[in-house]
């Protein structure tokens, strides 16, 4: 089965590119992440044309995440218990939690998707937010594992952090910023503390996932590591091969994120892909 995440940066503007991607690199199923739309407004259609089924999590024209299959998809999950809330406040006090996080089980994989908030500057309530959230994500991972020690899980998606200096073209552009702070590296530590491997990383495989559209960011190679699939255990033992597509980085109209992509070996697999590092 062949996994892959996706930073869209809005799919009613890529919905072709996108699936046309699907289709070539045989992807069975897609995270993404920043569709920018409610269901209503969602290209549906293009992607049952092409053999796939699309859940999502889309409350209005910012964040929102989903899933694209053309496996079934179970127990589908938007959001996560205790998670955070941002914006103005309801008439109860409450906060507004954002779509940024969907799961599903496919062939018994266990697979969410993530858009991690930004965080926009350290002193800026969102940097706040984004760490609670983080946190909260962790403390829910840490007991699902606990309570399904044996099954495959992977947290997909952009967590808006680079974990380490190499992550990022030149580190002292980013002197005092966001994705590169310490509280912000140490919540993604967590992560790998609460027992999830970088399933790229920990098979060499390095290189960047993002690019800013502007000062030519892209030809320098000026970008940052910041799309991650983390898995438990079980899950790393399925993969046999992962790669980060920096070719949809080229063309018209692309993402400044490109897809991160995992090939599992599940149990009745007739997989003959070449294997890709």
């Amino acid at each position: 089965m062949r996994v892959a995440t996706w930073n869209v940066n809005s799919i009613r503007t890529r919905a072709a590119r996108v699936v046309d991607w699907l289709v070539r690199e045989d992807v069975d199923v897609l995270g993404m992440q920043e569709i920018k739309c409610k269901e209503s407004q969602f290209p549906f259609e293009v992607f049952e044309e092409a053999g796939y089924d699309v859940v999502l999590h889309g409350l209005n024209q910012w964040n929102g995440v989903a899933f694209a299959s053309r496996l079934p998809m179970d127990d589908v999950q938007r959001g996560f218990a205790n998670a955070p809330g941002f914006g103005k406040p309801d008439d109860t006090g409450a906060l507004p939690v954002e779509a940024r996080a969907i799961a599903v089980t496919v062939d018994g994989v266990r697979l969410w998707s993530l858009y991690v908030p930004n965080g926009r500057e350290l002193d800026n309530p969102h940097y706040a937010y984004k760490l609670e959230w983080l946190k909260t994500l962790n403390d829910e991972t840490t007991a699902w594992l606990a309570a399904h020690p044996d099954a495959p899980l992977a947290l997909m998606g952009d967590f808006n952090i680079a974990p380490f200096d190499h992550d990022v073209w030149d580190r002292s552009v980013f002197e005092g910023r966001t994705h590169v702070s310490e509280p912000e590296r140490d919540a993604f530590r967590a992560f790998e503390a609460s027992g999830l491997i970088d399933a790229l990383r920990s098979r060499g495989i390095e290189g960047y996932t993002y690019w800013d559209y502007q000062q030519l960011r892209f030809p320098r190679n000026e970008g940052m590591r910041i799309d991650f699939i983390l898995g438990s255990t079980a899950f790393d033992e399925l993969v046999t091969s992962a790669h980060i597509d920096r070719e949809e980085r080229k063309g018209d109209g692309p993402s400044d994120h490109v897809p991160v992509v995992v090939d599992l070996a599940l149990e009745g697999d007739d997989d003959d892909r070449p294997m890709i590092f």
